[in-house]
């Protein structure tokens, strides 16, 4: 006998599927695509051995390039005009990346000097990331293609690919052509203005890069431009002979989830383990994995002074800052100290290594930065720079409060509990 399907069983069956249907395409969207690195690094050289500038060469990627001059802009009333002048300079090229672009009175700076460019015959690319630019007006937009810019959006969602939208581009990349770079943390917004000289005014560093290492930056901006576009930009307009500039080694390297998405993690972990005397990393955003924090704890241990400065009251994240308590209590006991920045939000991206490696660019630390987000970091080897952003980071460790392990026992229980419901959710941010 044949059952007869009634029409609430016909929709009950019809909801389910599509459920069952939406589930496995979510599942099969953000699901990690590549191994992750799960076992840590065996200590086989230290800082100031020759073969962590070879490996950081080889495991990496690009080769570390000599003849490299790197200069530190601190806070939008330095990062902005140095930025603008630039764009405005320009006379072949402009290729500019970058996670964050709002419509506000910077937004509109940059969008003018980008049309003005670009009516003048200058050759002008500019690659947004979805999600982050979608605070921009559309207008803005429209008005820069009808200027002749070529403006894409990186990662545009749509219902097959889904996972797009998980992963962003956060990579912030400026170059002039071909000739000079930029990188760091700032994004395109009011709130990088001034000279965090209150909380609505953000700390941030940025730099402004010649020499052949530029030549890397503009490869970095390629890799994304051809997965938007199905374009290689290529030639001497954005690829010129790049003559040496200042004497400061460097590297310019890239991660993705398409391709080599456990090269950042790498990086800061061989860092870690081959550091000697000091860590100091200032980040914005720390959400560390397992591996990590052993790492960072590891190094603690045999006599690294190990500093981390983060966000204090002023963060524009209270989840990131509740699930980056969840691992305090160990890395106290081990003997990190950590402090929080106190005048505003602490955006500041770097880690500097005994007085030798700094590395800078848009990587927070966290796993949507070491699996997740399309990154650039720049490498530099060079003692003086080094000290110069070591003395930055005293600056800025004096604005802030330590986190002393008394503190962190009697924190209050809405601590603890948004802490624990937060971590749930931890690999996401």
């Amino acid at each position: 006998m044949r059952r007869h399907v009634t029409p609430k069983r016909f929709w009950t069956v019809l909801v389910t599927a599509a459920l069952t249907l939406i589930g496995g395409i979510l599942l099969l969207n953000f699901a990690p695509n590549e191994k992750q690195i799960e076992t840590r690094l065996s200590r086989l050289y230290d800082s100031n051995d020759p073969q962590f500038r070879r490996s950081l060469g080889v495991l990496l990627g690009p080769p570390i390039l000599e003849g490299n001059k790197v200069e530190v802009l601190l806070n939008g009333d330095q990062i902005f005009p140095a930025m603008l002048d630039a764009i405005r300079s320009a006379q072949k090229t402009v290729t500019f990346e970058t996670y964050i672009y709002w419509s506000e009175s910077i937004g509109q700076e940059f969008a003018d000097a980008l049309m003005e460019r670009a009516r003048a015959g200058v050759k002008v690319h500019v690659l947004l990331d979805f999600m982050g630019s979608m605070k921009m007006d559309l207008k803005q937009i429209d008005a820069m293609r009808q200027a002749g810019v070529e403006v894409q959006r990186y990662h545009k969602p749509v219902w097959w690919k889904l996972a797009r939208l998980n992963n962003r581009t956060h990579r912030k990349l400026l170059v002039i052509d071909g000739k000079v770079g930029f990188t760091g943390g700032v994004g395109i917004a009011d709130q990088w203005r001034g000279n965090a000289q209150d909380k609505d005014h953000w700390r941030d560093t940025h730099f402004r890069i010649e020499g052949p290492v530029v030549g890397q930056i503009q490869a970095v901006f390629n890799d994304n431009w051809l997965k938007a576009t199905g374009t290689v930009l290529d030639g001497p307009d954005y690829f010129p002979a790049l003559a040496p500039v200042g004497d400061m080694p460097a590297q310019m390297f890239s991660s993705s989830p398409t391709g080599g998405s456990e090269s950042m993690h790498l990086m800061y972990l061989m860092a870690i383990t081959a550091a000697r005397k000091t860590i100091d990393l200032s980040a914005a955003y720390f959400v560390p994995d397992d591996l990590t924090i052993r790492t960072l704890m590891e190094a603690a241990r045999r006599g690294v002074r190990v500093r981390i400065l983060m966000p204090g009251k002023y963060i524009d994240s209270d989840l990131v800052k509740a699930a980056s308590r969840e691992r305090w209590g160990e890395l106290l006991a081990a003997g990190v100290k950590l402090a929080e920045y106190q005048p505003t939000m602490y955006h500041v991206k770097a880690l500097i290594v005994d007085e030798l490696l700094v590395s800078v660019g848009s990587t927070n630390f966290d796993n949507r930065s070491f699996s997740i987000n399309d990154e650039a970091n720049l490498n530099v080897l060079d003692p003086a720079f080094a000290r110069e952003q070591a003395a930055i980071f005293e600056d800025d460790w004096k604005h802030a409060n330590p986190v002393t392990k008394a503190e962190f026992r009697e924190r209050p229980l809405w601590q603890r509990f948004t802490t624990s419901v937060a971590s749930l959710v931890g690999e996401q941010l």
